[in-house]
């Protein structure tokens, strides 16, 4: 999947998400694990931040540094039920300045 920002193109919100859940349930069959990956800058806070929006779900997960170390990309593989799990963990991370979701 591209950058999520990106696709979100002239969308809102609603049709975005909308269009992403028709296109998850299309090529995916859930329950399953799913790989989320994001970038963010290599702040512990919003790192913990990002582990908190997985509280509730199985996942295992993958970090890397860039090589400047400003940056560290996270890929989380999580087991979820549905789309609709998907789409709100996508929107609680969301809510986090600075993370770039890929």
């Amino acid at each position: 999947m591209d950058n999520l920002e990106s696709e979100k193109g002239g969308k809102n919100p609603e049709e975005f998400y909308a269009s992403l859940k028709e296109k998850l349930e299309g090529t995916h069959n859930f329950p399953e694990d799913y790989l989320y990956k994001f970038i963010i800058t290599n702040e512990e806070a919003k790192i913990t931040e990002i582990y908190r929006a997985f509280d509730d779900v199985k996942f295992t997960l993958t970090t890397r540094d860039s090589k400047n170390g400003k940056y560290t990309s996270i890929s989380i593989s999580a087991f979820v039920l549905d789309a609709d799990q998907v789409i709100r963990i996508y929107k609680e991370v969301g809510k986090i300045p600075g993370v770039i979701m890929l």
